[in-house]
This record gives C-alpha cells, sequence and structure tokens, in this order.
C-alpha cells in the first residue's frame, strides 16, 4: 500500500468519525446538541405552565388526549399543545450566552426569578424543567435547564406561546352557533321574558310588537350575536358547585335550531372579582366562566331594551 493510499484511507475513516459525532442523537447541524435530547414529544405525558404572578397551567396527555386535570379533563387544543412541544424541544445549545449563575437572575432563569417554569414529564418517568427568561429581542428568549448553569438563546420562541391561563390551551369557543341556523332566542330573567324570531326573510324581530311600538334592531342584533358565539374565560369542570349559583340563575335563554334540539343556556352567578359568570350548556358537560360582557344583555336586559323610545313631539310656540 502506498503513502497515497493510507493518507486516502485515513481521510475516509476521519470522514466516518465525524459523520457518528455530527449525527449522533441530540446533535445538529451548525455545532451544538438539542438541549432536551432523547426526548420525543409523542413520549411526553405532562405539561406544567407556571407563570409566577401570572398563573399557572396543568396539562397531562391519557390515551393520547390532551386535557386539563384541574378540570375534570376538560379537553385541550391537540395543535396548541403539539405547537408547544415543538418548540420547547427544539431548543438548542448553538447560542450560550452564558456560563455562570451569578447571571441567572439578570436574565430571569434562576430558580426564584422566572418568566416560565416549564416542567415536563415523560412517559419513561423522567422529569425536566426549564426556565424561560427575558427576551432579548422579538422571538428570541433566553432558556436554562435546571441543573445547568448554561445559559443559552432560543430562537422562535416566547412566553407567549406558553399560557398561563387554561384559556391558552384550549378552544375557547364554547357555544357556537351559525345565526343563520337559528330559528328563535327565547330569553327569560329577573325583567321578564323576550322572544325573538329569526323570519324566512332573515330578519331578526322581537315578537309580539304593539301597535306603535319599534324594534331596537342594534339591540336585537347585539343580543343574537352574545347567543350564537360565546366565549369561554375559564373551564369550571363537570362538578356542580353551590357557588355556581346554578339553583337560581341569573338568565335561561333557549336557542331553538331550524334543524336540531334546542340548546340551554343558563347563567350563574357573578364573581365579584373579575365580573366573569358562571355558564352551563344543554349541549357540554362542563361548566364554564365567561366574560361580563359576553352575556350582560342577556341578564339585564328587559323587553325595553329592545325597543326605540317613541320620539318626544315638539311643543308648539
Amino acid at each position: 500500500m502506498n503513502r497515497t493510499q493510507r493518507i486516502l484511507i485515513a481521510l475516509l475513516v476521519f470522514q466516518v468519525i465525524l459523520s457518528i459525532v455530527l449525527l449522533r442523537p441530540g446533535k445538529i447541524s451548525g455545532g451544538g446538541e438539542v438541549l432536551l435530547a432523547g426526548v420525543a414529544a409523542d413520549n411526553v405525558t405532562s405539561l406544567i405552565v407556571d407563570g409566577r404572578e401570572s398563573g399557572r397551567v396543568e396539562l397531562h396527555r391519557v390515551n393520547g388526549v390532551w386535557s386539563l386535570p384541574a378540570a375534570d379533563d376538560y379537553p385541550a387544543n391537540d395543535t396548541k399543545v403539539k405547537d408547544a412541544l415543538s418548540k420547547l424541544l427544539a431548543i438548542d445549545t448553538r447560542r450560550l450566552i452564558t456560563r455562570t449563575a451569578s447571571s441567572q437572575k439578570r436574565l430571569q432563569v434562576s430558580a426564584d426569578d422566572y418568566v416560565r417554569r416549564i416542567e415536563i414529564k415523560t412517559s419513561a418517568g423522567s422529569t425536566y424543567v426549564l426556565f424561560l427568561g427575558s427576551s432579548p429581542s422579538y422571538g428570541a428568549t433566553h432558556v436554562r435547564l435546571d441543573g445547568k448553569d448554561e445559559t443559552y438563546l432560543a430562537g422562535q420562541l416566547s412566553s407567549w406561546d406558553l399560557g398561563t391561563t387554561a384559556a391558552s390551551w384550549v378552544d375557547t369557543a364554547f357555544v357556537s352557533v351559525p345565526e343563520d341556523q337559528i330559528s328563535s332566542v327565547v330569553i327569560k330573567n329577573a325583567s321578564g321574558q323576550v322572544t325573538l324570531n329569526h323570519d324566512t326573510a332573515g330578519k331578526w324581530t322581537l315578537a309580539d310588537l304593539a301597535d306603535g311600538e319599534t324594534q331596537n334592531d342594534d339591540a336585537v342584533k347585539t343580543t343574537v350575536t352574545r347567543v350564537a358565539a360565546v366565549m369561554l374565560q375559564a373551564p369550571l369542570g363537570k362538578t356542580i358547585k353551590p357557588e355556581y349559583g346554578l339553583d337560581h340563575p341569573l338568565a335561561v335563554v333557549t336557542v331553538q335550531r331550524k334543524d336540531g334540539d334546542p340548546e340551554t343556556l343558563t347563567v350563574g352567578a357573578q364573581d365579584a372579582t373579575d365580573r366573569s359568570y358562571v355558564l352551563q350548556s344543554s349541549s357540554s358537560p362542563y361548566f364554564v366562566r365567561v366574560a361580563e360582557y359576553s352575556v350582560k344583555p342577556l341578564v339585564e336586559n328587559a323587553r325595553s331594551a329592545y325597543l326605540t323610545a317613541a320620539a318626544t313631539p315638539t311643543p308648539e310656540l
């Protein structure tokens, strides 16, 4: 074997070794490694997001389905969870910011000063904790793995991708009925009963208009819009509680579909702190909280709210 052949063989061996090093699990192109090497999204069974003062939310996966255990396994939005996990598991070590523990507080990635504390559990029984800190630029966030001093800069990741409320992780449309599929809405509250009908021409009208009465189209339209699309503020669970006030509801609304069974919305007690209301729908086993504006006209409007006040005659001089 001549010298040239030996050199070529040595180069080939070197390339093979280099390929093995670069392509080993956790290694990424361009240098660096995946921070959570060996963790696959399909093996993650629990995700806990803690925002310190901004809230804390826990999600878990049972039989392949993500849900919120604190709300009797209210269904989570699978796409939202998968997108968040994809970004977390893509964090790598290419952009090292510091190796000093003394910098952790300044970058908000310390154990007692952070923007987000992310706890990930896997089916193998492993637990990983990440601290997400300050963001020096849009789409970039300081990140540290618990137990390590090194802090990295993660691209395409923001604390906004990891909300700290239940509403951040679910489909917020609790009631969604196209208006053109509703034939009538009947509202009962402390002021009495109001019926709004959807005629064949597509117009919403207040039932039993008397001679001389003119309906307030804006008020009618606002109420129908509120009923057709109710967004939840937070899921509460399946267990009814006395404080929900559903034994003495503030309003009961019957939404009659043109084709199908009616849906009944029951509005319970109002929270004194955030002004939200408890809501129950006959189409769901869950109780939820909704924002005040969502159901205010259902609770407060009397029939007169749907009428246009008669013009005051101008006195003759």
